[in-house]
């Protein structure tokens, strides 16, 4: 079997070297081949990566984790491989676990194996992070009607259909491509996998807590958005009808007390907040009816 291991790289002179070396050592029974998409580095991170014999596709500026995923499908998919495994170059996942992955697509298990950290061991992580990661799983989980332990992993090995996969996000892949496999029934596995320590550097997803936290509640919005239309649209429909009603029960009080004279506005004011509320649920359900189409 064909197989691509794909790595984002941003920085990490200090890691790329020593990770494509070991991938290399796990390798050497499998078919297959390296590539490294540079991210606009400004280090030596393309120049360490040729050197151990990785193929590496340089971008003009750093783009950022979702946009750097579609040049690795666009570059994995040239080779025309059974199966692409996705890899951070941070060595928080370990390369020895990569046939791990692997196994259970040559068997015909499955078409897309994610490596859970959560099933697995976890050596560090942010509070803030594990509880961003546990709630995205909780998300993606009742979104896709499949149980996931893990949608956040960088770690995973999916066939070349899973790759063709087009995936919309301008933040990260990770939860849509999950989402979508599942939406086209794609047969998805979870194996556990041993999330390290990173050993150089910052993390990229994480550089700021305040601004993981808005990214994160970016992403959990535009997936209700995309996914779940009618929920997304009717909560808000729901919030200025609520409103409304509230409005119109105040007018009701002031009718059998005071009477309503001189809250003229008010009133307008009441129907602005009813009308747009229906609209807005009729829109969900056109959205979800359109989606399923």
């Amino acid at each position: 079997m064909k197989i691509v291991v794909t790595i984002p790289a941003y920085n990490e002179e200090k890691t790329i070297g020593e990770l494509i070396s070991k991938i290399k050592k796990v390798m050497k029974n499998y078919n297959y081949k390296i590539i490294v998409v540079d991210d606009g580095s400004k280090d030596k991170t393309k120049k360490v990566a040729k050197k151990e014999g990785a193929i590496v596709y340089s971008h003009p500026r750093n783009y950022g984790l979702a946009e750097v995923f579609r040049s690795e499908m666009k570059l994995a998919l040239k080779y025309n491989p059974d199966i692409i495994v996705h890899i951070d170059a941070d060595f928080q996942y370990i390369p020895e676990e990569i046939p791990k992955l692997i196994e259970p697509i040559k068997k015909r298990e499955a078409d897309l194996v994610l490596g859970s950290r959560f099933l697995g061991k976890i050596e560090k992580m942010p509070l803030i992070k594990k509880f961003g990661n546990k709630m995205f799983s909780r998300i993606v989980s009742k979104i896709s009607g499949f149980k996931i332990f893990d949608s956040q992993t960088g770690f995973r090995a999916f066939t070349k259909e899973i790759a063709k996969l087009e995936l919309l996000s301008t933040h990260t892949y990770t939860q849509e491509q999950i989402i979508k496999a599942a939406k086209s029934k794609f047969r998805i596995k979870e194996v556990p996998i041993y999330f390290a320590k990173r050993k150089e550097g910052k993390s990229r997803l994480l550089k700021n807590p305040f601004q993981y936290g808005i990214n994160a509640l970016i992403t959990i919005i535009r997936i209700y958005r995309d996914y779940k239309p009618l929920t997304f649209f009717g909560f808000i429909g729901g919030v200025f009808f609520s409103v409304g009603f509230l409005l119109g029960l105040y007018f009701v009080y002031l009718h059998f007390t005071t009477g309503i004279e001189g809250h003229l506005g008010l009133l307008f004011l009441m129907l602005t907040f009813l009308f747009t509320g229906i609209q807005i649920i009729l829109f969900g359900f056109l959205a979800d009816m359109w989606r399923k189409i």
